[in-house]
């Protein structure tokens, strides 16, 4: 049984909230939690995300129970309802020329049990909290295109000054490269998955130290969110917090 808590913040700066945030439950009990951040064009990072995040939930809630018997059908409904999805976004951005060049990141999971599968595109994050924090996410992002060729190392992409560059975003081309990951919940666990207006803001271990504290689930939700506020707030914030631990929302 999953606790959860959702947060979506405009931010100290920005004057539109580009992120599209969801949780979503069938009557089996499988979730879907979706994080997408908008970019590019006048104000068509939010139309991005919102598509996203609407003709997920739409296609999670309307499909039958065979598309997800089995992982490996979880695993093949994600991506191709992701790239459906993208193809969908990318047509619309070449249809509306106020839309032109639009895209979103995406971070979507589907979590039956203590197993999960999700399927990443860009620079949101997921972060598995327990004893440790482990990011079980990697950017889609220049600098860790930079590490990768050993130019320079991790440390020095976390303060690079081109660090929020994505290379991979949903609907910026007919077809999208999208990532798969399976995850484990072990023990009492908590899944975190967010925009880069939160993990650009706060450091990891302070971000599970936040987590893992005796309040309820949704005063953590909205400590993250004012702590990024207040160290900045530049961009949007936003976060879906889901516990495996029975505790008060």
């Amino acid at each position: 049984m999953f606790e959860y808590v959702v947060e979506s913040d405009t931010g100290k700066i920005r004057e539109v909230n580009e992120d599209s945030v969801a949780v979503l439950k069938r009557p089996n009990g499988l979730l879907l939690a979706i994080v997408a951040d908008g970019m590019g064009g006048h104000k068509a990072g939010d139309v991005a995300s919102k598509m996203t995040v609407d003709r997920l939930s739409r296609y999670f809630l309307e499909d039958g129970e065979e598309s997800f018997s089995t992982l490996d059908n979880k695993k093949k409904w994600l991506s191709e309802r992701v790239q459906t999805i993208n193809r969908l976004v990318f047509d619309h951005s070449m249809e509306n020329l106020e839309c032109k060049g639009m895209g979103t990141t995406l971070v979507a999971a589907l979590i039956e049990e203590n197993e999960g599968i999700l399927c990443h595109i860009g620079d949101s994050r997921a972060y598995l909290i327990n004893g440790s924090i482990d990011q079980i996410t990697r950017d889609h992002s220049y600098v860790n295109v930079l590490v990768d060729s050993g130019e320079i190392s991790q440390e020095e992409a976390e303060a690079h000054p081109k660090k929020n560059w994505i290379v991979r975003a949903l609907g910026t081309e007919a077809d999208i490269e999208r990532e798969l990951i399976r995850f484990s919940f072990v023990g009492a666990s908590y899944l975190l998955i967010c925009s880069d207006g939160l993990s650009n803001k706060i450091p990891k271990e302070e971000l599970a130290s936040i987590v893992r504290s005796a309040v309820p689930l949704s005063q953590k939700g909205q400590e993250l969110v004012t702590l990024a506020n207040d160290l900045g707030g530049e961009d949007n914030i936003s976060l879906v917090l889901l516990s495996s631990v029975d505790e008060e929302v």
